[in-house]
């Protein structure tokens, strides 16, 4: 059987498209799942059942239907949450109703195209012909389709010391995955921990490690120290940039939302007002312009643009004001067993001074990789036999402005499409829900023009 879609994945990007898909292509029609994941479409974000761990955009902006954008709202009343004024919902309910519109989707069996869910990794990708792609699978088989969208994600980012430089002796006292949950049972009420990265992922495991009764001391270690900021509990409208007529560089942008604050702009309400024109302004900057944001102001733009729900600030902030969490600025040099302990070394940014921190235990939260396909065999390969080129600042896949896949000499590759953040070099703002969710609605409108297109010059050679 030759599928008229492949959708080769299973996080939210997947089930996102999928969605658009069962709303967009016709009766007799297919669309095949590839993926081995149980809980498609929730991934490790909107698995997590712990009530703290909360989305970091607003309930009202959450809908997985650009076009229905209170509905995420309403299955939270349908539910009873009482999801009144700015609230933010939970991630595990996030993932319940992802499951209950995909599910409702499903049941309209005579209204929709087939769908089959293969559990299986695709190891390898072929281009047969002109108008099919193949996918090998780890289940032996071999899937056929004439349209693909790849939505495989990122994988997990790596320590900033090898873990070969940490003694075997200490192996077992580093947490190198810390979504696998076992390990918070295993840290002591009073261990001192060293978490690694200062970002998001860190905030959800200092409230996990909390939930689960540690009242030890927590060391916060990155490169630049820099923790999130909180939403406010009152949102307040968004106020339109102001941005340089005539300059694209980063330092006037800078500049200009500088003075706008001056002005008496709030800067949450101003980063609010950027986001629908983020992926256009990100797209009017040259290659060196992108290098340099990249260099001087992504650690910046994380903390204004990636804030916390006002639940979570609330209850992290304390941890910092009382000493409990304390955060270091700086890069991380050595890891050495002291008396069974762990020993880090670190080199305070901005100055030659070494530090020393002991601990009982590493944790890795450096979040995810910015866009890599170090996790991905496929995407490796897919490189490696040029169907794919990749973005030359490090981005994840080069694609066009359609979302359209384009090999190394830039070309673009009809019928194959890739959604979500491994698509941030052409529209860096892919990774919120809100910026999937339109990529995704978009890329199922262009397979099923695509289905319509063929269908008729089909019958027009029958006739």
């Amino acid at each position: 059987m030759i599928y008229d879609v492949a959708v080769v994945g299973s996080g939210f990007s997947a089930i996102a498209l999928t969605i658009n898909l069962l709303r967009g292509l016709k009766s007799g029609q297919s669309i095949a799942i590839v993926g081995d994941d149980p809980g498609f479409g929730r991934g490790t974000a909107y698995r997590s059942e712990f009530h703290l761990h909360r989305l970091n955009v607003a309930a009202a902006r959450m809908s997985v239907f650009p076009d229905e954008p209170a509905d995420f709202v309403d299955w939270l009343t349908e539910k009873g949450r009482n999801p009144e004024g700015n609230y933010f919902a939970s991630r595990g309910d996030y993932g319940l109703y992802l499951r209950d519109r995909l599910a409702v989707l499903l049941r309209q069996r005579g209204e929709r195209p087939l769908v089959d869910f293969i559990k299986a990794k695709a190891t390898a990708c072929m281009m047969p012909g002109e108008t099919t792609v193949e996918f090998h699978l780890d289940n032996g088989s071999v899937l056929e389709a004439r349209n693909v969208a790849l939505c495989l994600g990122v994988g997990n980012a790596d320590m900033p010391i090898s873990s070969k430089l940490i003694p075997a002796s200490l192996q077992d006292r580093v947490v190198q995955n810390p979504w696998r949950l076992g390990w918070l049972s295993s840290i002591g009420a009073r261990d001192e921990v060293c978490i690694l990265g200062s970002g998001l992922t860190m905030i959800d495991q200092v409230l996990s490690l909390r939930a689960h009764g540690h009242r030890g001391r927590i060391h916060v270690l990155s490169r630049r120290g820099l923790v999130p900021h909180g939403h406010t509990t009152a949102h307040a409208a968004p106020v339109e940039p102001r941005l340089p007529e005539k300059s694209r560089e980063i330092s006037d942008i800078l500049a200009t939302f500088r003075a706008q604050v001056r002005d008496g702009a709030d800067w949450r309400a101003l980063m609010d007002g950027l986001r629908p024109r983020t992926q256009a302004l990100w797209q009017e900057l040259n290659e060196a312009q992108r290098a340099r944001f990249m260099r001087h102001a992504l650690a910046w733009w994380n903390i204004h643009r990636h804030r916390l729900a006002p639940q979570v600030a609330a209850r992290f902030q304390p941890l910092i004001d009382d000493g409990t969490v304390v955060v270091h600025a700086g890069f991380i040099r050595e890891v050495e067993d002291v008396s069974g302990r762990i020993g880090i070394r670190y080199r305070k940014r901005g100055t030659s001074d070494i530090k020393d921190v002991t601990v009982d235990w590493i944790v890795n939260c450096t979040g995810m990789e910015r866009a890599g396909i170090a996790h991905s065999p496929l995407l490796q390969q897919m490189r490696e036999a040029s169907v794919i080129g990749m973005d030359r600042l490090g981005l994840g896949m080069s694609v066009d402005r359609h979302s359209r896949l384009c090999c190394p000499e830039g070309n673009v590759r009809p019928g194959l499409y890739a959604v979500g953040a491994l698509t941030a070099g052409q529209f860096w703002e892919i990774t919120a829900v809100p910026n999937i969710r339109d990529q995704a609605k978009q890329v199922a409108m262009e397979i099923a023009e695509r289905l319509e297109t063929r269908g008729e010059a089909a019958y027009r050679q029958s006739a």
